[in-house]
């Protein structure tokens, strides 16, 4: 009865200790050491121009931002179709099924089996001078268990470390959801942006072929000479030499679209074939704390979880130098007929644990502990400079962005001024006040500026994407955060 009592209590009491005894560091949320505020970022103004404030930030759908109804449709087509997402989307549900196979370690395996075998055996009979044959049959059939007791935790921390991976695939994901929407964006304001220099180079090329023909009259009344007219006509062979590039720049982003929606160029082209207005950027751009970034951006995401897979597996590797405990048991029947196998009286049962120790491994195991310890480290590292990369990020678009305002308030105002240029060298030569020299450098600064300012307006829009794109948003709703009851959603739920 105390044999019995005293069985029972250890099979009890194995999971209570394996459930509180876990070999291996814990892993504890990384802190960076992150500025206040970003430095680029303006105070209050009242100038006309897109400026960037600390307020929180708000990246959920930024390119709505821009107010295009069809880019916010590119986006959305991109990515329910982008064949990049699809291939995302398949490593996922490998890291699911993979955490699946981690969580089965821990769980009983039971196996069922069933035989069957005919034997034969001759045997030599001395006193009836011969052989005697004998034929037997055997059937099988039970069931074989095993359950291998976690009691240092090593299963589970592989349980961890396959949560943590799959954190990291989930976040693979959202980083490439926050590059294909900037990538839709950057491409979808190349093509327009193209498109808009193509009709400012058709605009200013139809004024300078109406100057010539005002000069080639004048040169037929003997009031100028034939050099205006050689002048007039160099300046319209120039600007129509610009538009074979804008077409080449137009077509090559609408073939960038094409991949990243998985369209045929045709398709694609009559569903853009109007789109001919440059996104315009906000009046004002919340840019938030350094420190969201950690809980916003993909990437820094993913390299935590990449070390917190690492440290996880630490554990994995300490259990080996632990003893594994095993508890194997099988129940079956076996008869000379099939009919027997019903009878309970053919029984067989065993049960029993199981220990298995490494005694002399020549420092395998404590090597393999080495082994994940410096991979940790290494992730460690990485995570720091994935930090580091991400505040250079914000940064560098944050001033590319900030310049670029004060760039197109000033092309803005070269263009009025060259526009007033034009209007007023144009008289004073029909008037025969000045030469046509004046008229054709005017022209030619007034086509410089109007495409320099289509380029500020193109880069103001482009520079947006860039900078939601560091900020780490747009993943928010195409891949939102899981909830607390949604397991399928959550790779970290226990």
């Amino acid at each position: 009865m105390k044999t019995s009592t005293r069985r029972g209590t250890l099979l009890l009491g194995a999971p209570l200790l394996a459930a509180s005894c876990q070999v291996g560091p814990d892993y504890e949320p990384q802190k960076s050491e992150l500025p206040e505020a970003f430095g680029s970022v303006q105070a209050p103004s009242t100038e006309p121009i897109s400026r960037v404030t600390r307020d929180p930030v708000t990246t959920v759908r930024w390119w709505s931002l821009l107010g295009d109804p069809m880019l916010d449709a590119l986006v959305e087509r991109a990515f329910d179709a982008n064949l990049d997402v699809h291939l995302a989307q398949a490593r996922l549900r490998e890291a699911r099924a993979a955490r699946g196979l981690a969580e089965a370690a821990l769980a009983p395996e039971v196996d069922a089996s069933a035989a069957y075998r005919r034997t034969s055996a001759t045997v030599v009979a001395p006193s009836r001078k011969g052989e005697l044959a004998a034929t037997h049959d055997l059937w099988q059939a039970g069931f074989d268990a095993a359950w291998e007791i976690d009691l240092f935790g090593g299963a589970r921390r592989g349980v961890e470390a396959a949560e943590a991976d799959l954190q990291a695939v989930v976040e693979d994901e959202r980083d490439l959801l926050v590059t294909l929407a900037a990538e839709v964006t950057v491409d979808y304001c190349e093509l327009v942006g193209a498109r808009r220099q193509s009709a400012i180079a058709r605009d200013n090329l139809e004024a300078q072929t109406r100057t010539a023909d005002l000069v080639r009259r004048r040169q037929r009344g003997g009031f100028v000479s034939s050099l205006d007219v050689a002048n007039a006509e160099a300046q319209m062979a120039i600007t129509r030499s610009t538009l074979p590039g804008f077409d080449v720049a137009a077509r090559q982003s609408l073939l960038a679209l094409t991949v990243l929606l998985d369209r045929t160029p045709e398709e694609l082209e009559q569903q853009l074939a109007a789109a001919a207005a440059i996104p315009s950027v906000p009046p004002v751009v919340p840019m938030g704390l350094p420190s969201d970034l950690v809980r916003r951006r993909p990437d820094v995401r993913r390299a935590e979880a990449e070390l917190h897979a690492a440290t996880a597996r630490i554990g994995v590797a300490t259990s080996d130098l632990y003893p594994k405990i095993a508890i194997t048991g099988d129940v079956g029947v076996s008869a000379d007929r099939v009919t027997g196998l019903d009878r309970w009286s053919n029984r067989s049962w065993s049960i029993g644990p199981s220990l298995v120790w490494p005694v002399l491994d020549f420092g395998r195991v404590r090597d393999a502990v080495h082994v994940e310890e410096a991979r940790a480290e290494q992730s460690q590292i990485l995570f720091r400079r994935t930090v580091l990369i991400a505040l250079q990020e914000v940064e560098a678009a944050l001033v590319a962005y900030v310049q670029e305002q004060e760039r197109h308030m000033a092309l803005a105002e070269a263009v009025a001024a060259n526009r007033r240029a034009v209007g007023l060298a144009t008289t004073l030569y029909t008037q025969g006040q000045s030469g046509f020299l004046p008229v054709l450098d005017a022209q030619r600064s007034l086509f410089l500026a109007e495409d320099a300012l289509v380029q500020s307006d193109r880069n103001q829009a482009t520079g947006l994407a860039a900078l939601c794109k560091a900020l780490g948003g747009g993943w928010e709703e195409a891949r939102p955060e899981p909830t607390s009851t949604d397991r399928t959603a959550d790779p970290s739920a226990p």
